[in-house]
């Protein structure tokens, strides 16, 4: 066979150069036409672009200062990621949508449509960091957005209204995707609440966060729903009230919402692990 294969090529070669083919050419066209495969490995893929992937968000997904706890499950997202994935933490304790867009710029006093009243349209520095043409988003990057905890205040200035909600995420989405960035949305991670032995959801704007991406087209992780599913298959229910032991102190602080590091290493795995099962291009970089 091989020297069948053989006498073919070489008329095919002969045949191809009186026609004026370069023997090179003729050569390859003839070793295609008579099925040969080539034995050499493929070339190697070329090399990923570099991602950055940002976080805006608060204390649950904050990178953790001096004290032990708490650490927030952006700070362990990284180590999820290859080497071509760089994570920006810029999630923020305390601060709800509107206080982390235009943080000191936001009122103690709520105005006539019930929100509280900015004092200043100016954005915070952190957001004009990222909207920088320069150094901040850029085609191709990531914008993991996670509020819905602090916005359930009653009280300025972390207060939101589930209409200003909207607009606040709708904003940050669109100021992404208009700089080539992909946008995700999280609803926010769910503390520990217990009804017996069952772990339940505690947390508001979910309905409000899936509504924005429906409208404007972007994946939503559902981390509430995660996250009390994890509790609930790591039986953390029912509960004493006791955070400084056990599995539910090696997960916890001592408030059932904020994260030891095991902890906030669960959390990022279950975001990590959404981001792979929705099929976002983004899951590509996963180790």
């Amino acid at each position: 066979m091989k020297n069948l294969r053989a006498l073919v090529t070489t008329a095919l070669v002969i045949a191809l150069s009186s026609l004026g083919v370069s023997t090179a050419s003729a050569a390859d066209t003839a070793a295609r036409c008579a099925g040969a495969s080539s034995t050499e490995a493929p070339a190697a893929r070329a090399a990923a672009a570099p991602v950055t992937v940002w976080l805006a968000g608060d204390s649950t997904m904050a990178n953790p200062g001096s004290a032990r706890c708490p650490v927030g499950w952006g700070s362990q997202f990284d180590a999820l990621f290859n080497a071509d994935v760089t994570v920006r933490n810029q999630a923020v304790g305390g601060r709800s949508i509107q206080t982390w867009m235009y943080e000191g710029n936001v009122s103690g006093t709520k105005g006539p449509d019930g929100e509280c009243r900015l004092t200043s349209g100016t954005y915070s520095a952190r957001w004009q960091a990222m909207l920088n043409a320069g150094t901040g988003m850029k085609p191709g990057d990531y914008l993991f957005i996670q509020f819905g905890i602090n916005d359930s205040s009653s009280t300025c200035p972390r207060h939101v209204g589930p209409a200003r909600y909207r607009q606040l995420m709708t904003t940050m989405v669109q100021a992404a995707q208009a700089r080539g960035a992909h946008p995700v949305l999280l609803t926010p991670v769910a503390a520990l609440t217990c009804s017996g032995s069952t772990a339940t959801k505690n947390r508001g704007f979910v309905n409000e966060t899936f509504a924005v991406g429906s409208a404007t087209g972007v994946p939503v992780v559902d981390l509430q729903a995660l996250s009390v599913s994890l509790y609930n298959n790591l039986r953390f229910c029912p509960h004493n009230g006791d955070f400084g032991s056990g599995p539910v102190g090696a997960f916890f602080c001592d408030d059932r919402t904020h994260f030891e590091t095991y902890g906030a290493q669960r959390i990022a795995g279950l975001v990590a692990g959404d981001v792979r099962r929705q099929n976002v291009p983004l899951a590509a970089y996963l180790k």
